[in-house]
């Protein structure tokens, strides 16, 4: 077994492979040199997925099939002719683990496309983007995107999506209409400070156990949901501010948790400037800041959205990636971190995947 780490950049994708043991690793790439890549995914069966914008030639997927050593490209993700909207950007691609071969890809502006034959063609999923408070959506700093997606298990018919800046929406009817659920979230830069849709969800994850069990990283705290996402809790208390970007759970202990939290959204790098990684073991209840290999003195570190991940290695490997171009890893949930990759370009996303032999 080998471990692979696949890494979006301002500059191109790369791809890092290490043994079980986490200490020697190769670095691949970049792929798509000198385009913005916002997501290197892995999607079953071997086969990786690369979400990228060249400056010349627009937004666009590619598929590998042999770990990354040759690409291609499938046929594009846009809308239709007369629907009055265009692909500004890809986000985020997603297998769904319930249906073979679906997956879902989160764009820019705000919209959801789905494939059903592993990526090779696409289709819009119409119902969210002509969704009737769309007139009350706006883009933030990053654009206006679908970037986060959970899938229940126990449900084939539920989806979620996080949507910036509009908030959360879940359909029960695989994509057919959609509903916002945004209850106890504030939107603090609104005259309405809980309205039904206009929060910015920055991150949203399912604890991996119980999937009733939602988290997410908003612009106006940490909050999170007992049931689907019908009601929302504020479990930013004991950090350092509200403000963040990314969010992890652990594979093995969906109650484990992970955010980076940032000084404001007018300053966004780490509070304090000290670079903290906060860790919860009890869904946000009470948190821990994990400073061990991490510098706690005129460290000024900005984590973008999808910039840490999780292994799902018995002894938990945690990876950040920084707009200072660093990669930091622990291997052991959090309590020791190391520099991984120094001086690679601006870290959009992180992912983990098993490598095929």
């Amino acid at each position: 077994m080998r471990l692979q780490l696949l890494i979006g950049t301002r500059k191109g994708g790369f791809i890092a492979t290490s043994d079980p043991a986490r200490r020697e690793w190769s670095l691949k790439g970049p792929l798509l040199k000198g385009s913005e890549v916002n997501h290197v995914a892995h999607v079953g069966d071997g086969r990786l997925m690369l979400a990228g914008k060249s400056g010349w030639w627009g937004p666009a997927v590619q598929i590998s099939d042999d770990g990354g050593e040759t690409w291609r490209e499938p046929g594009p993700i846009r809308f239709e002719e007369g629907r009055g909207h265009s692909v500004e950007r890809i986000w985020f691609i997603k297998a769904d683990p319930r249906v073979p071969g679906r997956l879902y890809a989160g764009v820019d502006p705000g919209a959801l496309f789905v494939s059903d034959d592993r990526g090779e063609s696409w289709r819009e999923v119409p119902a969210l983007t002509d969704h009737p408070t769309r007139a009350k959506w706006f883009p933030g700093a990053g654009g206006l995107m679908v970037h986060s997606m959970a899938f229940d298990r126990s449900r084939p018919s539920r989806l979620l999506v996080g949507l910036s800046a509009a908030g959360v929406f879940r359909s029960d009817d695989d994509g057919q209409t959609w509903t916002p659920r945004n209850a106890g979230v504030r939107a603090d830069f609104l005259p309405d400070k809980e309205p039904e849709v206009g929060q910015c969800v920055h991150h949203m994850e399912m604890h991996t156990q119980q999937p009733q069990i939602l988290y997410q990283q908003n612009h106006c705290g940490v909050y999170r949901s007992d049931d689907g996402g019908d009601k929302w809790t504020d479990i930013s208390p004991g950090l350092p501010s509200r403000f963040g970007f990314p969010f992890a759970v652990l594979p093995r202990d969906g109650d484990t948790v992970f955010v980076i939290p940032e000084e404001s959204d007018q300053v966004r790098v780490t509070a304090n400037a000290s670079f903290g990684i906060y860790r919860s073991r009890d869904r946000g209840a009470t948190w821990e800041k994990l400073t061990r290999g991490l510098p706690q003195g005129n460290a000024f570190v900005n984590v973008m959205r999808m910039a840490m991940t999780v292994d799902a290695l018995e002894s938990p490997g945690v990876y950040v990636g920084t707009q200072g171009g660093q990669i930091l890893a622990s291997r052991d949930g959090g309590d020791n971190w190391e520099v991984l990759f120094n001086w690679l370009p601006p870290v959009y996303a992180l992912e983990t995947a098993i490598a095929p032999q």
